[in-house]
């Protein structure tokens, strides 16, 4: 697993995040960060000590790089010990990472860290339970482009911790033809999918092609072009099994449309080779994270 932060857009991103916390934009003449309470409050001399650990149980951790980023970004002579890497899962009140530097630099850069990190986190978390609902059919847990603006690459590395496989990065990476692009070809016609998949191809003959279908005869229609894969959209269950067995040997499936925790073993027994979920970027939500000082 590669750190997330030797990615450009995440160091662009953490800056960005730190500018919004510690820069007064409307203030020409301000050069350099302010955490007002700490500078009006805290010696600047005072050296701190502390740890960022999780309160909930079975948090798959996620972002710890980011975390140390976050601070060194603030204070290179902020050191971090970073003791539970991304995609460990932790225990409450078990320590994620130490610190130890500048009171004042540790307190402007708290938040950011944790906001990063508890984010990550939850994303993590939640793509791990879809893995482990899963996993004794192989079936792969895939995100989608649903994510945060500016933020995808921390979700998107977010869902890998959790062992989770990331689908297309952005809109250039694959070509995905969905509902709406097919109503615009050819008037949406179901019988000429195949046709689509190799207008793409011809385009793009070095991308991966893949298809939405929401029927059989759609399906059949984009198999004829052996697309690489086919998506398999609000099917029920039955439905899927018959494209799976359309497809084997063809196309990769994937099974997507509001697949909750509870469906998703039941999708996986389809044998469909990957299911797509928005939630685990969307409606992750927050774990619950806390930086303390150590005594």
């Amino acid at each position: 697993m590669k750190d997330v932060m030797l990615s450009t857009r995440a160091k662009a991103a953490v800056k960005l995040a730190l500018d919004e916390d510690l820069a007064d934009a409307a203030d020409a003449r301000r050069t350099k960060w302010c955490d007002a309470t700490s500078e009006a409050l805290v010696d600047p001399k005072a050296v701190a000590t502390g740890e960022i650990y999780s309160k909930g149980t079975g948090c798959v951790v996620a972002g710890a790089t980011v975390a140390k980023a976050v601070m060194k970004a603030v204070d290179p002579k902020i050191k971090v010990n970073i003791l539970k890497p991304d995609g460990s899962v932790v225990k409450p009140g078990e320590p994620i990472l130490t610190f130890r530097g500048k009171a004042r630099s540790i307190l402007a850069a708290e938040r950011t860290a944790l906001n990063f990190m508890q984010r990550m986190c939850a994303t993590a978390t939640l793509a791990k339970k879809f893995v482990d609902a899963t996993k004794r059919y192989g079936t792969l847990i895939l995100d989608t482009r649903k994510t945060t603006p500016g933020l995808r690459v921390f979700e998107k590395y977010a869902v890998t911790c959790g062992g989770g496989t990331n689908h297309r990065f952005g809109m250039y990476d694959r070509v995905l033809m969905k509902d709406n692009h097919r109503r615009l070809w050819k008037g949406g016609n179901p019988d000429e999918l195949d046709q689509a998949v190799v207008a793409a191809r011809k385009k793009f003959p070095k991308l991966a092609v893949e298809v939405e279908v929401e029927s059989l005869r759609e399906c059949a229609s984009a198999l004829k072009a052996k697309p690489e894969w086919i998506m398999l959209d609000n099917m029920s269950c039955a439905d899927m099994k018959k494209c799976v067995k359309m497809c084997r040997g063809i196309s990769k499936t994937e099974a997507s449309g509001g697949i909750t925790l509870e469906r998703a073993k039941e999708v996986a027994a389809t044998g469909v080779t990957a299911i797509s979920l928005g939630c685990l970027t969307h409606s992750a939500g927050s774990v619950d994270l806390s930086l303390e000082w150590r005594t």
